[in-house]
């Protein structure tokens, strides 16, 4: 598929399927988000000439599902936010500077948001306990 000089690959899922002579065909499909240039006329004469290519786009208002983006805001704010570069050795050193640091720190991507803290019944038991002295005693009324 037609790609800029230096751009992402997007990610693939291979699907192996039976035709009808029985031969394997393996489907290859390319998941995108919406930007013209995916579907641009020479990228659909592209896929096109390569039929077992499937091209499918990530749903209009569903960025989220896009995990590049996210990547991409934390790296440009770790490299480029609040820099002032003097040409491209500054801005390839400071691109390189920011990779490694957030390799070193890399982590499986988790989707949603942590489990919030358990609460601590028993705790607000025995201070429900201490604020009432009749409970206190060991009486229950």
């Amino acid at each position: 598929m037609p790609q800029a000089p230096g751009a992402a690959h997007p990610p693939t899922h291979s699907h192996t399927l039976n035709d009808q002579g029985n031969q394997t065909v393996s489907i290859q499909y390319v998941v995108t988000d919406n930007l013209s240039s995916h579907n641009s006329l020479s990228t659909r004469t592209w896929l096109e000439d390569h039929p077992r290519i499937r091209h499918v786009f990530i749903p209009v208002g569903a960025c989220w599902l896009n995990l590049q983006e996210g990547w991409w805001r934390i790296f440009r704010k770790a490299a480029l936010a609040g820099q002032s570069f003097a040409g491209p050795l500054e801005i390839e050193h400071a691109t390189r500077l920011a990779t490694s640091q957030l390799n070193a720190r890399a982590r499986p991507w988790i989707w949603g948001r942590p489990a919030p803290p358990t609460r601590q019944l028993r705790r607000r038991y025995a201070l429900h306990r201490l604020r009432n002295p009749a409970l206190a005693g060991g009486e229950r009324g």
